[in-house]
């Protein structure tokens, strides 16, 4: 029986921790094409970081606090990443959905279609899984019952593997490239070096020290520390890498890209979807243009792209690192934890 209370993590206002309450909520009801879910586990992302710092900026203010979309409707309950149970569902949903393990694809979309692009996110412009139940989409709750990954990996998947997955196809990332990714231990960044090593690329990884070895399990063939001058890092890239990049996949932007464009190809390609190296960067356009350099932005994914990625959940074929676990009731030590940048991998909370 579901019950009328749960526990959930609450966004009251952009601030600090003391803006994010862990408090009893009213379990919400599944609307028409709906599912209510059982949350088992949810993992933690530098959007919830940043969407609580209302750290995103706006057109023409960078420095103005707001959610990744602009205003963000307080309260919100935090939480993009959701794998669990359905329990009930809305109108005109199949009752055989009740019971089905699923993968919550937490965008929302600008229309139908298989490459609609994403305009919202749960947790930010709708309430996510930081809590015992959440609703979604019908057609947003991925059967996954057949999966043999744990709700803690599931959970590690939707936006970080999801936003690897959607730069590696808006990057045309093909097998036999040579590919750089940046931030290469954290969760997107360690998603991408998995998810370009099984698509066949050669990974050139940058990450920091002591944390090399997990992300060479991950499938990086060679890997430069970044804690050293950006000037410093692209010549170690450049010698262990023996050719010009035929891409990058980045996550941290600032001085590191212009940095490293020289070191890609002719036509190459650059996919960004983070700035945690800094949001403004100097940057000589005629290194794009004269060596017909695509510079393209990539946010999350597409429906194509999570439908691929739920098929290699099923299938067995990823299978993300945890790093560690929480619950729900230690919700800003998780934050806290993940601030810190010390792990590898994905931090998960448990709601129950």
């Amino acid at each position: 029986m579901v019950p009328d209370e749960m526990q959930a993590a609450v966004l009251t206002g952009f601030g600090g921790p003391e803006v994010l309450e862990v408090r009893s909520v009213p379990v919400p009801r599944p609307g028409d094409g709906e599912v209510l879910v059982r949350v088992a586990a949810a993992a933690l992302n530098n959007t919830d970081i940043w969407t609580r710092q209302g750290a995103y900026g706006l057109p023409g203010d960078p420095d103005a606090r707001a959610g990744w979309r602009g205003p963000v409707d307080f309260p919100r309950i935090q939480g993009g990443d959701i794998a669990g149970e359905v329990v009930a569902v809305g109108g005109g949903v199949d009752p055989a959905r009740v019971g089905r393990r699923v993968l919550v694809d937490p965008a929302f979309y600008d229309g139908p279609g298989p490459d609609a692009r994403p305009v919202g996110l749960l947790g930010s412009e709708a309430d996510g899984g930081f809590a015992g139940y959440a609703v979604a989409a019908d057609e947003r709750a991925h059967d996954v019952t057949d999966s043999p990954l744990t709700d803690d990996e599931l959970a590690a998947l939707p936006v970080a593997y999801g936003t690897a997955a959607g730069m590696l196809a808006r990057g045309g990332i093909a097998g036999g490239e040579t590919v750089l990714v940046t931030g290469a231990s954290g969760g997107v960044g360690l998603a991408a070096v998995q998810l370009a090593a099984a698509r066949g690329a050669r990974v050139v990884a940058i990450t920091a020290a002591g944390k090399e070895e997990a992300v060479r399990e991950g499938g990086a063939a060679e890997v430069v520390l970044r804690d050293r001058d950006p000037a410093a890092v692209a010549d170690a890239v450049g010698r262990v890498a023996g050719r010009p990049l035929d891409a990058v996949v980045d996550v941290v932007g600032g001085p590191l890209l212009p940095a490293l464009l020289d070191r890609v190809r002719d036509g190459g390609r650059w996919v960004i979807a983070g700035a945690i190296g800094g949001a403004r960067v100097d940057l000589d356009l005629r290194r794009l243009y004269l060596h017909n350099v695509a510079l393209v932005g990539s946010s999350m994914h597409t429906p194509a792209h999570f439908a691929e990625l739920v098929a290699d959940a099923v299938a067995g074929r990823v299978r993300p690192r945890i790093a560690g676990r929480r619950p729900l009731s230690a919700i800003h030590e998780a934050q806290e934890e993940f601030a810190r940048a010390e792990h590898v991998g994905k931090i998960v909370v448990h709601p129950g």
